[in-house]
């Protein structure tokens, strides 16, 4: 039997991954409706925002030459994507580390980076590796502690930093 690793992705397991790493400027995901409007007019065809729901989750899975075109437009890569596991592997990647370049932070950092010796890297990398475990293990304590001060019906960190954002004046 095949594990969730070696089975072959689906249309909607590609749909899904490339509205999971391509982002709007904003950082925030699509919408259905954005898909499909733009869809829409990029073939003058029908496409619903429906249809493109049916498609990410799987309860559609032939759609015409026309809708992958127009899906391969709106994301930017293309159309082979969705049927060739070796593009669409390879394309993932790539459009998972276009995604984090979009980060001006991210960006800013990997430019800098450019010119480091391979010692220099290296100890960026340890650096970004220690401030990542250090993060992961504070965003546990804060998800630990809120759950157990929502629990006694007080307030959390989360909470406090909303309270004192809305107190800010614009």
């Amino acid at each position: 039997m095949a594990t969730a690793e070696q089975r072959r992705p689906t249309l909607a397991d590609r749909i899904e991954r490339l509205f999971e790493i391509v982002r709007r400027p904003d950082r925030q995901p699509y919408t259905n409706e954005e898909v499909a409007r733009a869809c829409r007019e990029s073939t003058g065809e029908s496409f619903s925002t429906t249809y493109l729901w049916q498609l990410r989750t799987g309860r559609r899975d032939n759609p015409t030459i026309r809708h992958v075109e127009a899906l391969a437009q709106f994301f930017q890569i293309p159309p082979a994507y969705f049927f060739d596991d070796e593009q669409s592997r390879r394309i993932a990647e790539e459009l998972t580390l276009l995604g984090a370049l979009r980060d001006t932070g991210v960006r800013e950092v990997a430019l800098r980076a450019v010119t480091l010796s391979p010692e220099g890297l290296g100890t960026i990398t340890e650096m970004i590796d220690s401030i990542a475990r250090r993060e992961a293990g504070e965003a546990a304590g804060e998800a630990a502690t809120g759950a157990g001060a929502a629990a006694r019906g007080g307030t959390t960190r989360a909470d406090d930093r909303c309270a004192a954002t809305a107190d800010r004046p614009d």
